[in-house]
């Protein structure tokens, strides 16, 4: 009995230091994230207009992702155990789709989407639907926002995963997927933003939503 208790707080030494130790990773990269989310973020300026002192800027979005891609890459490198390791992980993704490198983007999504972290998953599963919706390749994309749609979370909740699905059935001739996901979205939340935008997608797509009066 004394051995095996020896040894479970062997064990628990261990995990607790591996958690500290993944824990001051992640505090040594969340700087670092920062500064990289900055620069992706940083204001194009319009040809002609002379550098602004002490402000970054691109002349290009594609030169900003370039940019930024960099030092997202190097960061998911570095730290891939951290948090700050899988979000900077998916803004690779995110900046190589910018880049038009769609398979590069697909292969970093994927690993954040199957990854330990749900929130990012679910921002990774959201960015592969958009890109597979956005490639002809709509099977794919339904797949991962009906997954969305009944596994949400914190990051991707239900109504924004059925509104992007609604979006892809309207512009893949699916009229009437799209009225019934709509409807879902005007009866459940008819004053927020999403169920507001579902209302305008309903009137332009003709006639009021059924058992439902048109809101004014």
């Amino acid at each position: 009995m004394i051995t095996a208790g020896i040894a479970v707080a062997v064990i628990l030494a261990v995990i607790i230091g591996g958690w500290a130790y993944i824990n001051y990773r992640n505090q040594q990269a969340r700087g670092q994230l920062a500064s990289a989310i900055e620069k992706y973020n940083a204001p194009l300026l319009p040809s002609g207009q002379p550098p602004i002192p002490g402000q970054l800027t691109y002349a290009s979005a594609a030169e900003r992702a370039k940019a930024a891609n960099a030092d997202f890459t190097q960061l998911a490198d570095k730290y891939s155990l951290t948090q700050s390791g899988h979000i900077a992980r998916y803004f690779e993704g995110i900046t190589l789709r910018d880049l038009g490198d769609n398979a590069g983007a697909e292969k970093q999504l994927q690993q954040v989407a199957s990854g330990w972290d749900k929130s990012m998953a679910g921002m990774a599963k959201l960015a592969l639907a958009n890109l597979y919706g956005d490639t002809n390749q709509a099977s794919k994309a339904i797949d991962l926002y009906k997954q969305l749609i009944d596994h949400p979370s914190d990051a991707v909740g239900k109504w924004t995963a059925q509104f992007q699905l609604a979006e892809l059935y309207t512009a893949n001739n699916q009229p009437q997927d799209a009225r019934k996901l709509y409807e879902e979205l005007q009866k459940e939340s008819p004053t927020s933003p999403v169920g507001q935008m579902a209302t305008q997608r309903l009137r332009a797509l003709g006639g009021p939503p059924t058992g439902l009066p048109m809101q004014q």
